[in-house]
Formats: C-alpha cells, sequence, structure tokens
C-alpha cells in the first residue's frame, strides 16, 4: 500500500491506549508484506521481523518502535436522559473536545457530539472560565433507555475526524501521534527492500505509550536488541510558541541527544544523514523522554537507543498536522542505518573493562 494511504487508513481507525485492536489488524496486514514473520505478544503489541541476509548464530538484533495507540476517552457514567459522562485516557486537553464529533465504540459504532452552552445562555463568570473535562458530556441523540441498550461504562470513545491533505504535500488529522510514526516504519521496511542488512530487524507498533510506555517496554523485554530506535513525533514550529521549543515541518527528520539516548547512536545517525544527503534537525533531550525510547533504554540490561522524530503541530488534538516529506527522510535515514550497522560498531557500544 503506498504509505499516505496506509497513513489515512490507520488516521481514521480506532486504537485508544488499551484498545488498539483495529488499528493493529491493518498494521499487521501491511507489515506481513514486507517481513518474514508477524505476530502480537500478549499486551497486543505488532512485531515483525525481517531477517538479515546473512544469518549468524546470534544475530544483531535492531528494534525499531513506533506507537499506534492513541488518546481518547471512555464512558464513565450514563445520566439521566442518556448522556454520556467520559474519562479521559491519555493527555487530553478538555478544551479541545468542545464540540468534536466522536464515535462511541458501544455494542455498534455510534456516531456522538460532544456538545457546549450556546455563548447566548452562559453566565458571564463561565465565559472566561475554561471547563473541566467531567462538566462535558456526549449527546448520542438516543434517550436513556437505548443508551442504556447499547452503551456500557468502560465503552471506548474517539473523536472522529477525517484526514486531510493540506498543500505542499502537508496532511492533518487525529493521531498522526504516533500512527504517523508507524508510517515511517512502514516505508522504511519498505527502503529495506532496496538495500542489504546484517541486521535481523524488528519492526514494532507498540500499543499503551499514551499511559505510561507499556508496550514498549514488553516487547523490548521480549525482543532483547542490541540496538533499539524509538519513532514519534515532536514539536512542530507554530506561531506563539519559542523555536527553541519546536523543529521545522518540512526540513527533515530531527535526531535527540541527551541521556536517553546511547551517544553513538546519535552520532552514527547524523553521520548517516551526512553521507546520504538526507534532510536532518537536531534537538536535545535533559531527561527521559515521553516516548517508546524511555523503555527501550531500561529493558533488561539496558539497550543502546535513539529516538527519530517527525516534527508535528497540534499535538494531542485532532487536527494534528505535518509534512508527508518529513515522513520520507526518517524512513529513508532509519533504512541506511541499519544497512550500515557491522559488528565492529555494536562491539563499540559496549564498553568493558
Amino acid at each position: 500500500m503506498e504509505v499516505k494511504k496506509f497513513l489515512q487508513k490507520i488516521s481514521t481507525s480506532s486504537g485508544v491506549s488499551g484498545a488498539e485492536d483495529e488499528v493493529a489488524e491493518i498494521i499487521s496486514s501491511e507489515f506481513a508484506k514486507y517481513s518474514h514473520k508477524v505476530c502480537r505478544d500478549s499486551l497486543g503489541n505488532v512485531l515483525a521481523l525481517k531477517k538479515g541476509y546473512e544469518q549468524a548464530e546470534k544475530p544483531l538484533k535492531v528494534m525499531i518502535a513506533a506507537h499506534m495507540d492513541e488518546i481518547g476517552l471512555m464512558v464513565s457514567k450514563i445520566e439521566e436522559g442518556g448522556f454520556l459522562r467520559v474519562s479521559p485516557i491519555g493527555g487530553i486537553d478538555p478544551r479541545s473536545l468542545l464540540n468534536q464529533e466522536v464515535t462511541v465504540h458501544g455494542r455498534r459504532d455510534f456516531s456522538g457530539v460532544i456538545g457546549a452552552k450556546s455563548p447566548h445562555i452562559l453566565e458571564p463568570e463561565e465565559i472566561e472560565k475554561g471547563i473541566k473535562i467531567d462538566k462535558l458530556y456526549i449527546d448520542l441523540g438516543f434517550n436513556e433507555d437505548k443508551v442504556k441498550e447499547n452503551v456500557a461504562v468502560g465503552d471506548m470513545i474517539t473523536i472522529k475526524r477525517e484526514f486531510i491533505n493540506l498543500a505542499n504535500d502537508w496532511v492533518a488529522g487525529k493521531a498522526l501521534d504516533d500512527r504517523a510514526g508507524v508510517a515511517v516504519v512502514l516505508k522504511f521496511m519498505q527502503e529495506l527492500q532496496k538495500i542489504k542488512h546484517l541486521a535481523d530487524v524488528y519492526a514494532v507498533a507498540t500499543v499503551q505509550e499514551e499511559v505510561g510506555v507499556r508496550g514498549a517496554l514488553v516487547s523490548a523485554f521480549g525482543v532483547a536488541p542490541q540496538i533499539g530506535i524509538a519513532v514519534d513525533v515532536t514539536h512542530g514550529d507554530m506561531p506563539g510558541v519559542a523555536a527553541y521549543k519546536t523543529s521545522e515541518i518540512g526540513k527533515g527528520t530531527v535526531i535527540t541527544t541527551g541521556p536517553n539516548f546511547h551517544p553513538l547512536i546519535y552520532k552514527k545517525l547524523g553521520e548517516i544523514a551526512e553521507e546520504y544527503g538526507i534532510p536532518c534537525q537536531k534537538d536535545t533531550a535533559s531527561g527521559p523522554t515521553g516516548t517508546d525510547a524511555r523503555a527501550l533504554q531500561i529493558s533488561r540490561e539496558g539497550i543502546a537507543t535513539g529516538l527519530v522524530s517527525i516534527p508535528l503541530r497540534y499535538m494531542h488534538t485532532s487536527v494534528e498536522t505535518l509534512s508527508f516529506s518529513d515522513i520520507k527522510s526518517s524512513a529513508r535515514l532509519l533504512a541506511h542505518f541499519v544497512a550500515s550497522l557491522q559488528g565492529d560498531f555494536v562491539e563499540e557500544l559496549i564498553i568493558c573493562y
């Protein structure tokens, strides 16, 4: 499948943290076309293995991980009149939820809306205040009995948003954090079809990143790679945000240095980008990142970890925006990085006295 169509399909699919089955099926099917084996572990991670062209007794293992879960909501109570109260799953800003269309995943999928008081009937003190999530509710248009027949406390809710093609190969939609990263992994696997690589490559779409990088922790323990690269989004440039806090959209992939990352992985990624003329930006993180890299680094006895990111505007909203060119450059960087890995580089990662 063409990668942009794949991104559109997974962006508009459902996969709230802890309930990723729908999007996982799509990803599993597509990853299978470019790998020797695909499976799902007990937590729900999708793991695709593409073997290296020379099989050693103990081959070098590289794990490339992007999370497939999305932030969302869960039904917390059915109120009188059939209105649904909700609880957040992941980091949702309640301001972004007002007047959104949603899909409630009950006995079947139901369309609903998160309404708000008309400005005509707001009290003066309400106009100046934000709104808390416990004041929001979903209206399905059903009466209370009909709602209770079809919806239960604990049912998942996703924002309903079409995938939008903008000018200059830019796109917008929901869940691009981090299904854009999953699209990078697919494009990376397609690139690997043209390149010889010694390492066994594990392409992993992880679950439950938005609620504590749980999928990456479990899958990294199971795979036990020597090298792990997380693929995620980072804050793109936008009005009102200082330039030093963002990376430029459309100017290439982003690699990050800091204590969460192995310095030789960061250095090697930079060298590969320069060698192959791949647009690349650099960033820093002074502590553990909010990405799967946090779990990769400390799994088992420790994994030499890196991070490749796509600049993205309006993170954790339903109109996340990015340039498709940055997906392509991220995938190229990862493919050439994996192809460059030899035994001598891996030996440098481990210092023995």
